[in-house]
């Protein structure tokens, strides 16, 4: 007998939560993510579609999820083959997938064509989530073409289509227990690969090794897999010296050199749940007077930025927050000139910080990287004001940000990046510097569950002499 699978009956709960989202007559379909193939007759690692792993805890590639109102559940499967299971490994199949997934039925994946137009024949409404599944739109029309053929027989066809990804990004939004007990995990592999990197880096410097980008990147791959992570969450930045300048960097065969500064944002997958963090360190393990400087100035925001993290805060108080303190800081340390840009706030407003700091503090985490849900509140959706950004001129409406609620999780993210330039001291040219941790919203404020690895100046350069 097929054991259910952990959890089912999270994933059962989740259903029907959605099941009662979906109005009289409602129906949703979720399929999960297709195969994609690399290079000939061979394929990327697989990887599971987020909503649809979210209400079925199932990860075999070619399934569906059919789900009505009434809370009925059908899953949609690969058959029982045990020629390609020769090849492909175990499949569920339908027979076992009732029992082990805990829906109302389950059918061979070759048959979908035939029973859609029957689950949606009589329905009111059909979800299903838009632009994210490549021709998806035609294979749901042509169900319901499908459906229209036997309206002179007394059948009725769906008359409304509706985002599925709505009510789901509103339920992903916030964790449960489960998930955060997963994305704590999954922060504390990806914590321990950071240490692990930082201290080869200190350690290949010292024995007088050549270190490249990429011995840092293997560092951080074998931690993940050896504490039994899938994958990791996206492509590593592992960025030597001026590299750090360069957002989306990717991990590469550049020198990392004594005395240079390494920017590393890597974090793992774990059981469908990612993690995401950034530390600076100094590549031999001691930082620079003027690194340390700006470092500090890096970290004093986020600890501001961390502050402000808790319920009924707005998304983008941290964000705020963290502009603050580096508005100051880059005047104090010179980056930017009192006598040309005025105060930290005038710094503020015109975002004269911009050349420094070019993205947001803050995204939200979970299945994906860059998680799903919306940052404006919901209850204040008509609320808007308009301000003209003081860079490009251009009209910018604004609209309400989301109020934080516990169980949400966002990463705190603060950096700063500094080019050559004329009017920049030199002291700090090419220095990259960003600060990531993963925080969950508790009831007193927040929880930085990626603090296994530490932040200090000090704790770091202790840890690196290890």
């Amino acid at each position: 007998m097929t054991e259910a699978i952990p959890q089912a009956h999270i994933y059962a709960a989740r259903r029907a939560y959605l099941a009662s989202q979906l109005g009289n007559g409602g129906v949703a379909i979720i399929p999960t993510a297709p195969e994609h193939a690399r290079n000939r007759d061979s394929g990327f690692a697989y990887r599971h579609d987020s909503y649809f792993y979210y209400l079925t805890g199932f990860t075999e590639p070619n399934a569906w999820l059919v789900l009505d109102a009434t809370g009925r559940s059908t899953v949609f499967c690969q058959p029982k083959d045990l020629e390609r299971e020769i090849w492909d490994g175990f499949r569920l199949g339908p027979d076992a997938a009732v029992s082990a997934l805990g829906v109302t039925s389950a059918l061979s994946v070759s048959e979908l064509d035939k029973h859609l137009p029957k689950l949606l024949e009589n329905q009111h409404t059909v979800w299903y989530p838009f632009a994210t599944h490549k021709g998806l739109e035609t294979r749901v029309a042509d169900w319901l073409n499908a459906v229209r053929a036997r309206v002179r027989l007394g059948a009725q066809c769906p008359s409304q289509q509706r985002d599925a990804c709505g009510p789901l990004d509103e339920m992903r939004l916030i964790k449960d227990a489960h998930e955060q007990d997963v994305m704590r995990r999954a922060a504390q592999i990806s914590a321990q690969a950071h240490i692990r990197a930082m201290q080869t880096s200190a350690r290949m410097l010292r024995a007088g090794q050549d270190v490249r980008e990429y011995h840092l990147e293997a560092e951080l791959l074998h931690e993940f897999r050896r504490h039994g992570s899938q994958f990791p969450a996206y492509t590593s930045i592992v960025a030597a010296g001026a590299n750090a300048c360069v957002l989306h960097y990717r991990a590469d065969a550049a020198p990392v050199r004594d005395g240079q500064l390494v920017l590393i944002d890597a974090g793992c997958e774990l059981d469908g749940y990612a993690s995401d963090i950034t530390r600076t360190f100094p590549a031999n393990g001691k930082f620079t007077g003027p690194q340390r400087d700006l470092y500090n100035l890096v970290l004093a925001s986020q600890n501001a930025a961390v502050e402000a993290t808790k319920p009924g805060a707005r998304f983008v108080n941290p964000h705020d927050a963290s502009v603050k303190v580096l508005a100051q800081g880059l005047l104090d340390l010179g980056l930017l000139s009192k006598a040309k840009h005025g105060s930290a706030q005038d710094v503020t407003e015109k975002r004269a910080y911009f050349p420094f700091y070019m993205h947001r503090t803050s995204h939200w985490i979970g299945m994906d990287v860059h998680d799903c849900g919306s940052y404006v509140e919901p209850t204040e959706l008509g609320q808007t004001s308009e301000r003209k950004d003081p860079l490009s001129g251009e009209a910018i409406v604004n609209r309400p940000s989301r109020i934080l609620l516990e169980g949400m999780a966002l990463t705190i993210e603060p950096g700063l990046y500094v080019r050559p330039a004329d009017d920049v001291p030199e002291a700090f040219w090419n220095i990259g510097i960003r600060i990531e941790d993963d925080a969950i919203v508790t009831a007193e404020g927040c929880e930085l569950i990626s603090r296994g690895v530490p932040v200090s100046v000090d704790e770091i350069e202790a840890l690196m002499r290890l």
